[in-house]
């Protein structure tokens, strides 16, 4: 052809191929495989669903045959075949298919056997109870409409889906060049999962697992491991090992394997065919025989073993070679603004929580709308009660309604729709009793104005209004987890590898953290100048040294009253000399963040508290357990006040003596009774009033029996009984705890400690020295002690931490102990060089209590 005049034009036929392909491709991704990740629904089961509830098929009424509930949905939104359209019917109707039924069936439709359903004349259906909660406020103006295949209707493109029903009743499907297998999952730990998602927006993956444990199948089952649902949740993709639930039993003196529950999918008239082949094949011996005893109490297939068989050998065989176990291969896949994408858990809710907003905000624009336009009628009725006298002798005056509703908006500056309701009110709304209704109304409209204006304006209040509507369906609807997870032995823990033992932890002022075995540490006699503990860059000190065990909890505190979590096998192995790596890389501190305290806590779920205190001398109780949940993004410990900092934190049991020591030697201690619990983003209370120019450097507990061990920042310190230091009331003076002298230095902390204890110095060069507690001297309280520690001008003490020997009382085994405020590396005061022993031993007659206060 040598023109495009005539009716057939020339195509490029690859060109016009992959133009065609790509159109086919999309319309089957989006228009039928693919489900939408804000209701969770293909194209198809959206609007069967629409169509019941055009028809007004809800659950309170009767059952409609489910032939004319097909029809409607061809005739109207769905241009395909009939069968395409009952058998998602049918689907939404399965107790062995769908989680939380869609729609309620009656008649046949099908069973687990893999039996079909009964033809659509024959079996009738009506919207399930749930069902309404997916279509609530649908003709809200919650979400947008479209016109159907023909123009002739308007259909959803989405409902609005009041829960999340894309992982409530997961979704499979198949389109061109990729699918989808979405699990389906409990109402319950979903919704919790949304709402720690409203209360947490920086929650992780792994912290929304202790909400929505993992997939939650119809048929029961027991799911082996968590490793295939962690890497489902985090990356979109995964593989979980579904187990048939069993339990053997002694009959007749043979045993028999009862099987109560299959895996999700599975066809059970296939199944025991499956296995009935294996033993006709001889390739599974130990059956005698094999029956289905199933019936509408629940599923039971009997196994008879012969007497000489093994039913765990026969068991772990189905396991292998039968669906008795199965595999799910999980594809997160859904449409997000019609563009196919495999979603991690924590995406999925954001952008089912995302849409709620959306539907929430329209809902109450539409509310309000209603209510403004109620409220502007109710002020032209009381214009019109006003001066009721004025608005008769106008109608009687008037000709026509038109000249009197022309007349009322003229002389009362009405809207017509106000003139309108005016002319149509009856005389009995001109009654006492009326107006006061009237008045009644008008004021309830105008609170609920102001209270949806706040729902449209403030997201707080739009995220708790999405919360309590959560709540409200999780309670009504709400059940156990049908699916049981099990730990899979199989599976390698990753701190099952690490070989638990005792580490130092050091950290420097700079922030650089390393983990050394503390055996590398030998103890030394007192006055030593110690071994280098850590190698530190040009101006950085050592300001946090403890002792812990690799598989315990780090919690690291911060100078901004924020927590963070690691394990202690995450720091890394250093050498002796080495600098560590910085803990930025570890945790996201801020760059105006410092780490002031660090502990280390076994379990985080048992009993006990948190024991806060700052350097302006103020103390906080919190519950361990409101500590459970640290994101890696931190958590908020407390609030502080402007210029304070954080101090020290202990874990306690509710009853423990508190210390608290200052910088110019004063220490008070009180009873942990004396401190209630409080939450966590409280403030604390007083726990000793400082004098002028004092901060607090330590807090510790006070454990009777011990002594208290307090040391300076020229390496001098001494040990006292617990017992010199008598209880007082929180909040006073205190009393003398050290004398400090030019030659002391100031106290840098203070530790309760016994005998079998060992006390580790590092000084702001970074050396340790490692000292048998029994060593130290016992003085009275205001005594300056011995020398521990060998300084120099440059060099001061500036850490302290306490090796604690085994205990029998149920305490922690290893405890942070150092949480001193950071000192300066240049001091302004040194000590001699020429001074004697006995200067440093010298006892002073002042032992009386000073400033002791009362609260």
């Amino acid at each position: 052809m040598n023109n495009n005049e005539g009716k057939v034009l020339p195509i490029d036929l690859r060109k016009e191929m992959k133009t065609s392909y790509i159109n086919y491709a999309m319309s089957v991704i989006v228009g039928r495989a693919l489900p939408d990740v804000r209701d969770g629904m293909k194209p198809v089961h959206r609007r069967i669903l629409f169509s019941m509830h055009e028809l007004g098929i809800y659950n309170e009424k009767g059952f409609r045959k489910c032939a004319r509930i097909v029809g409607d949905v061809l005739g109207k939104y769905h241009p395909h075949g009939d069968s395409s359209v009952y058998d998602a019917l049918v689907r939404l109707a399965q107790d062995f298919s769908t989680r939380y039924l869609l729609v309620e069936g009656h008649g046949n439709f099908g069973s687990v056997d893999g039996d079909g359903a009964a033809a659509m004349r024959y079996t009738e259906a009506k919207l399930a109870k749930i069902s309404s909660e997916m279509l609530r406020d649908i003709n809200k103006d919650t979400v947008d409409f479209i016109p159907n295949f023909d123009g002739e209707e308007k259909e959803p493109t989405v409902l609005p889906a009041r829960f999340p029903n894309l992982l409530v009743n997961g979704s499979s499907g198949i389109a061109v060049g990729m699918a989808t297998n979405i699990p389906p999952h409990n109402l319950t730990e979903v919704i919790n999962g949304v709402i720690h998602l409203i209360d947490d927006e920086d929650i992780t993956v792994l912290e929304l697992m202790q909400y929505i444990k993992g997939p939650d199948f119809p048929t029961g089952g027991t799911i082996m491991g968590v490793t295939g649902i962690r890497e489902a949740y985090e990356t979109g993709r995964g593989k979980v090992i579904v187990r048939a639930k069993s339990a053997i039993e002694e009959h007749n003196g043979r045993q028999r394997i009862i099987i109560t529950e299959i895996p999700y999918m599975v066809n059970k008239a296939k199944l025991i065919e499956n296995i009935a082949d294996h033993v006709r094949d001889k390739k599974l011996t130990g059956i005698s025989d094999l029956r289905d005893e199933s019936d509408r109490d629940g599923m039971r297939i009997v196994i008879e073993l012969k007497r000489d068989a093994n039913a765990h050998v026969v068991l772990n065989y189905l396991y292998k070679r039968t669906k008795v176990q199965d595999t799910f291969g999980i594809i997160n896949l859904a449409l997000v603004n019609n563009e196919p994408k495999v979603l991690n858990l924590k995406e999925i809710l954001k952008n089912y929580l995302n849409f709620q907003k959306e539907v929430v905000t329209r809902r109450s624009i539409f509310e309000m709308n209603k209510a403004k336009d109620r409220a502007h009628i109710l002020e032209g009725l009381r214009i019109a009660l006003d001066h009721i006298d004025e608005v008769i002798k106008v109608l009687r005056n008037s000709k026509t309604t038109d000249i009197a509703k022309e007349e009322l908006m003229t002389r009362f500056s009405l809207s017509e729709k106000q003139a309108v309701a005016i002319l149509d009110m009856r005389l009995r709304r001109l009654t006492g009793l009326e107006r006061d209704k009237i008045e009644e109304e008008y004021k309830s409209l105008m609170e609920l104005i102001a209270y949806l204006e706040g729902i449209i304006s403030d997201e707080a209040q739009l995220l708790s209004v999405i919360r309590d509507e959560l709540t409200e369906i999780r309670d009504k609807y709400g059940d156990e987890r049908r699916t049981e997870i099990e730990k899979n032995h199989d599976e390698i823990d990753y701190e099952d590898l690490i070989n638990e033992e005792d580490v130092v932890i050091t950290l420097t002022q700079d922030g650089y953290i390393k983990r050394i075995s503390a055996t590398a540490y030998s103890a030394q006699k007192r006055g030593g100048r110690g071994i280098q503990a850590m190698s530190t860059k040009e101006d950085d000190v050592v300001n946090k040294v403890f002792v812990t065990s690799t598989h315990k909890n780090l919690l690291f505190f911060t100078s901004k009253g924020k927590v963070y979590k690691l394990k202690a096998y995450e720091i890394p192995d250093s050498g002796r000399t080495s600098k560590g790596v910085n803990l930025v890389n570890l945790i996201p501190v801020d760059q105006d963040e410092s780490i002031q305290a660090v502990i280390s806590i076994g379990d985080m779920e048992k009993d006990g508290y948190l024991v806060f205190a700052t350097a302006s001398g103020l103390i906080k109780k919190t519950t361990l357990h409101d500590f459970s949940n640290i994101r890696k993004t931190g958590l908020i410990a407390l609030n502080l006040r402007e210029g304070d900092s954080l101090l020290n934190v202990k874990y306690t049991r509710g009853d423990a003596d508190l210390l608290l020591v200052t910088k110019d030697g004063y220490a008070i201690k009180f009873n942990e009774h004396d401190v209630r619990p409080m939450g966590r983003t409280a403030t604390g209370v007083k726990g000793i009033t400082l004098r002028t120019g004092d901060t607090c450097v330590s807090f510790d507990i006070a454990v009777a029996g011990e002594d208290i061990l307090v040391v300076s920042e020229n390496g001098l310190g001494k040990r006292t009984p617990t017992d010199q230091y008598k209880q007082q009331n929180r909040g006073g003076k205190g009393l003398i705890a050290y004398k400090v002298t030019g030659k002391t230095g100031y106290v840098v902390g203070a530790r309760s400690c016994s005998n079998d204890d060992e006390l580790l110095l590092v000084n702001s060069d970074g050396v340790a020295i490692r000292i048998n507690v029994s060593e130290i001297s016992i003085t009275s309280r205001n005594a300056m002690g011995v020398k521990l520690m060998k300084t120099s001008d440059e060099s001061k003490v500036v850490s302290m931490a306490k090796i604690i020997a085994s205990r029998e009382d149920g305490g922690p085994e290893v405890e942070e102990i150092d949480s001193d405020e950071m000192i300066e590396k240049k001091l302004s005061e040194v000590m001699d060089d020429d001074f004697e022993l006995d200067d440093l031993v010298e006892e002073y007659d002042e032992d009386s209590d000073v400033g002791l206060e009362e609260e």
